[in-house]
């Protein structure tokens, strides 16, 4: 099997594991955006799965995303690129001007930062904020505790419109309870949507009412080493 073969496959694979626990949760397979997550593989290893039909992707940096995805994108009409890697202040303007979704809105700079530039620009990328739900120092988002106040500060102070929540849980850790928490942040806040899950625990965040999950390694293998 080819490299290209492969990554369709897998592709192929994932989609059809997300609708069986899409359907045994009782939900819509339409219910879950599969974000594959394209961060540090060149535009060669991309194209395989824009072939298979895949249109939504998820990137880390700024930098890497607006220089290998502007031909990628007119290659391939109506695709999207989420941020998915956090964000620093000096790049709000390149990153509300080039993605779709920004998924770490986590804090205060961060949000003003989007503020200033979406109104700016007039174009708004759906917003997720960030919420660190295992209270990890090492780990950017805001925490459970202070998540309600931030939405409201966001919404309030800064006039961002929020699409919802997004979560990375320990690696440690049984997943559910984190993406059960978001979910419960989410419900009271009014945010419809849930960005939670990767390629070893995206089932059980379909289960607990995932709208968007991130797929990497399971779509593309082993991912390169960064240079």
């Amino acid at each position: 099997m080819t490299e290209e073969t492969s990554s369709a496959a897998h592709l192929d694979a994932v989609r059809r594991q997300i609708a069986g626990a899409a359907r045994d949760a009782g939900r819509p397979g339409d219910a879950v955006t599969l974000i594959a997550v394209s961060k540090t593989f060149p535009a060669d290893d991309i194209v395989p799965v824009l072939a298979a039909g895949q249109r939504v992707f998820g990137e880390n940096r700024v930098q890497e995303a607006c220089a290998k995805w502007p031909d990628l994108k007119a290659a391939f009409p109506g695709t999207q690129v989420h941020l998915i890697g956090p964000l620093q202040s000096n790049k709000a303007r390149e990153a509300v001007g080039f993605f779709d979704a920004i998924h770490t809105v986590d804090r205060p700079k961060i949000a003003a930062a989007l503020a200033d530039e979406i109104a700016r620009a007039g174009r708004q990328p759906a917003l997720f904020v960030q919420v660190n739900t295992g209270a990890e120092p090492q780990k950017a988002g805001i925490l459970p505790q202070e998540a309600d106040a931030f939405i409201d500060r966001c919404r309030t102070e800064y006039g961002l419109s929020l699409a919802g929540l997004m979560c990375i849980p320990p690696a440690a850790d049984v997943p559910d309870p984190h993406f059960a928490l978001l979910a419960k942040i989410a419900a009271r806040n009014g945010l419809s949507g849930l960005s939670m899950g990767m390629s070893a625990d995206f089932a059980a965040a379909i289960r607990q009412g995932a709208t968007h999950v991130r797929v990497g390694s399971a779509i593309f293998g082993h991912r390169p080493k960064p240079a």
